[in-house]
């Protein structure tokens, strides 16, 4: 899912102003509460200190903060891979890239586990 508020029009006041995912993030009594209840259901193996709760679509690409459906144990070290692109690709919507073409390329590269996954009303 997608953060509604987040469009091509708003970008220069939303992802493009430094912090400003810090105002929506969920609070971490949430996230390990809910990364505790996915590692169970998905049966992962470690602890909740091997995998980082994270936003399918980042929050710097405007995904939904607290939609179960957006969020979602990633293991450690791919964690930070995905995390340097999801900076590589906030810079080129900043820059003038397309908001809904980024959101598009990055679900296809980093969303494919995830065939179900519905960002734009429909199965990416």
């Amino acid at each position: 899912m997608l953060n509604p508020d987040v469009t091509q029009a708003t970008i220069k006041t939303t992802i493009c102003v430094v912090g400003w995912t810090t105002t929506i993030r969920p609070p971490s009594s949430y996230t390990s509460q809910l990364k505790a209840q996915q590692m169970a259901t998905e049966h992962l193996p470690g602890s909740p200190s091997d995998y980082e709760e994270d936003h399918r679509v980042s929050l710097e690409l405007g995904g939904a903060p607290s939609d179960p459906m957006n969020l979602s144990p990633e293991a450690h070290p791919g964690s930070f891979t995905k995390d340097a692109d999801e900076n590589r690709a906030k810079t080129r919507v900043c820059a003038g890239a397309d908001l809904r073409q980024v959101q598009t390329e990055f679900i296809q590269k980093w969303l494919g586990p995830y065939p179900t996954y519905k960002a734009f009303g429909q199965v990416a």
